[in-house]
C-alpha cells in the first residue's frame, strides 16, 4: 500500500518539477516564492479574561486541573501525566484500556515553586510505562473531585507508519488563540508539537505566574488526551533578578517536564524522542550551543544515533528560526544556525520546525554552509538534500502579527502570510509527507498553503524497494 501510494505521489512530483525544476519541497499548487496578499487585522491581540469559561477552574473539591501530557519516555511507551491542585493532594493515576475500568495505578511526585510573591500550586508529576503502542487508554485523577481522560498510545516506530502532528507556536491565550486551538481540535492531528513560547506571563508585571494558571487550563482540552512536545522560547526565560529571579527557565521546568534524560541529555529544555515513524530532535534557542557545550554535544550525539531504517523522518524543534524574511527577529536565530547547520545537513534532517516570528513562512530546501572567512560565499542556496524550514510562531499571542516582510521575497522563500494559524504534517510512509498550514479565518478543512515533502534518506531508494 505504501509503495501504491508513492508511485501516486510521484505523479505530483513530475507534476511540480515541470512548474519549479526543483526536488525536494514542492508547492502542491505550482506556486514558487509567493507572499500571500492576504492579511488579517495587525491589531495586537486580546487577552482572555479570567471569568472567560475556557480558562476558569473545574467545579469540584480540589479538583485537578491544568492537566496535560507529554512522552514519558525515547521510545514512545509512556507518558507523563502533569496537574495541579490548589491543596494536597495524592500523586496518582488510575489508569486501563477500557473505560471507566482502572485496573492500574502509578504513584508519582508532588512539587511547587516561588515564584517572587507567587507560590504555585501542588503540581503532581506521574509517568505511565511500558504502555502497548497503538493503544487507547482512559485515566482518571484526583482524591475528591475525580476527572477522567483519554489518550492514544503511538504505533511502533517504522518505515511506513503513518502519523499526523500538529504544529502550534507562541500560542498565548487570547481570542485569537483560542481559534487557533479550537482548529487544531477539528484537525486529525495526534500529538501536537510546541515550538515554545507558551503562556505569555512574562508581558505582565512581574512575569505574572496566574497567568500560566490560566493558559494550562486553557491547552487541558487539547492537553489532557494528547501529548505535547515542548520546546522553550523566550517568553520561558523569566530572568528578573531586580526581584531575586536569576534561574532561567524556572517556571517552565516546574510545570512541563519533558524526558530528556531518556535521551542522554543533561539539560530539560533540549532533548529527543522517538514518535512512530519520526525521531524529534527538540534544541533550545537560548541555551549555550557553542563547540564544546553540552548542547552540542548531545545534539552530535543524538545525530549520530539516529536509525533512518526504523524512524525515517528527522524532525527538528527550535524556537528562533534560523531562515526567517520577516523583519521582526531578523537573523536572531544566525549564530545558532552558523554553529549547527552543517551537522542538521550532514545527517539528511527532513524539516526544522521554529516559531518566535508571529507569522508563518515555508522555505524551499536551502542551505547556507559554504561561507567562510575568506571566500565571500555567503548566500542561501536551494539544495535539495538540506531540511525545509518553516516557521510557525502564528498561534495569536497577546504581541499581535508580525506583518512586515522583507523585499524582495528571497529565493529560498516559497510561501510567506502575516495572519494566524496552525500547521499539520502528515507522514504517509518511508518516502512522502504532506505539510499543510491553516488559516484562522478559514474552517479547519480549508487550506491556505501545502506541501508534499521527500524524505532525505529514502525518497530514492524507496522506490526501487517497491
Amino acid at each position: 500500500m505504501g509503495c501504491v501510494l508513492a508511485g501516486l505521489l510521484d505523479v505530483l512530483l513530475l507534476l511540480a518539477v515541470a512548474v519549479t525544476g526543483s526536488l525536494g519541497l514542492v508547492d502542491a499548487e505550482g506556486n514558487f516564492g509567493r507572499t500571500s496578499a492576504y492579511r488579517r487585522k495587525l491589531a495586537a491581540s486580546v487577552d482572555l479574561p479570567y471569568n472567560d469559561s475556557l480558562v476558569l477552574p473545574p467545579p469540584g473539591v480540589n479538583p485537578p486541573q491544568q492537566v496535560h501530557l507529554t512522552q514519558g519516555d525515547y521510545l514512545g511507551k509512556a507518558v507523563i501525566v502533569t496537574w495541579i491542585t490548589d491543596q494536597t493532594a495524592t500523586p496518582i493515576v488510575y489508569y486501563g484500556t477500557k473505560n471507566g475500568s482502572y485496573v492500574d495505578s502509578q504513584m508519582g511526585n508532588t512539587t511547587q515553586y516561588t515564584f517572587y510573591n507567587y507560590t504555585s500550586g501542588f503540581i503532581h508529576f506521574v509517568t505511565l510505562s511500558d504502555l502497548e503502542y497503538n493503544t487507547k487508554y482512559y485515566y482518571k485523577l484526583g482524591d475528591v473531585t475525580v476527572r477522567e481522560f483519554f489518550f492514544i498510545t503511538p504505533p511502533a516506530p517504522g518505515l511506513d507508519v503513518p502519523y499526523i502532528f500538529g504544529l502550534i507556536g507562541d500560542l498565548g491565550q487570547t481570542y485569537d488563540s483560542a481559534t487557533t486551538l479550537a482548529h487544531y481540535l477539528e484537525s486529525p492531528g495526534q500529538t501536537l508539537l510546541n515550538v515554545g513560547d507558551l503562556s505569555y506571563a512574562d508581558d505582565y508585571p512581574l512575569d505574572y505566574q496566574v497567568r500560566w494558571d490560566t493558559w494550562s487550563r486553557f491547552i487541558e482540552r487539547s492537553a489532557a488526551y494528547q501529548p505535547w512536545i515542548w520546546t522553550a522560547g523566550n517568553h520561558e526565560l523569566e530572568f528578573l533578578p531586580a526581584v531575586g529571579e536569576t534561574t532561567l527557565f524556572k517556571s517552565f521546568t516546574h510545570r512541563f517536564p519533558t524526558p530528556y534524560t531518556a535521551s542522554n541529555s543533561t539539560d530539560p529544555v533540549y532533548y529527543s524522542i522517538k514518535r512512530g515513524p519520526a525521531h524529534i530532535i527538540v534544541l533550545s534557542s537560548y541555551s549555550a550551543y557553542g563547540k564544546y557545550d553540552p548542547q552540542q554535544v548531545f545534539l552530535l550525539n543524538e545525530l549520530a544515533s539516529v536509525n533512518r531504517t526504523l524512524t525515517p523522518w528527522l524532525i527538528v524543534l527550535l524556537h528562533s528560526p534560523w531562515y526567517n524574511s520577516n523583519t521582526y527577529h531578523y537573523m536572531e536565530g544566525e549564530t545558532m544556525r552558523v554553529e549547527f547547520e552543517a551537522f542538521l545537513n550532514e545527517y539528511q534532517v527532513d524539516v526544522v520546525f521554529a516559531g518566535h516570528v508571529h507569522a508563518y513562512e515555508r522555505t524551499y530546501p536551502v542551505s547556507n554552509i559554504r561561507y567562510n572567512i575568506t571566500n565571500g560565499l555567503c548566500t542561501p542556496m536551494l539544495n535539495n538534500s538540506a531540511p525545509t524550514y518553516i516557521v510557525i510562531g502564528d498561534g495569536g499571542n497577546i504581541e499581535g502579527i508580525a506583518g512586515v516582510y522583507t523585499e524582495p521575497q528571497p529565493n529560498y522563500s516559497a510561501y510567506r502570510e502575516a495572519s494566524f494559524g496552525h500547521g499539520l504534517f502528515q507522514i504517509y510512509n518511508r518516502t512522502h509527507a504532506e505539510w499543510t498550514w491553516h488559516r484562522n479565518q478559514d474552517g479547519e478543512a480549508v487550506v491556505a498553503d501545502s506541501a508534499i515533502l521527500y524524505n532525505k534518506v529514502w525518497y530514492k531508494g524507496g522506490r526501487n524497494q517497491c
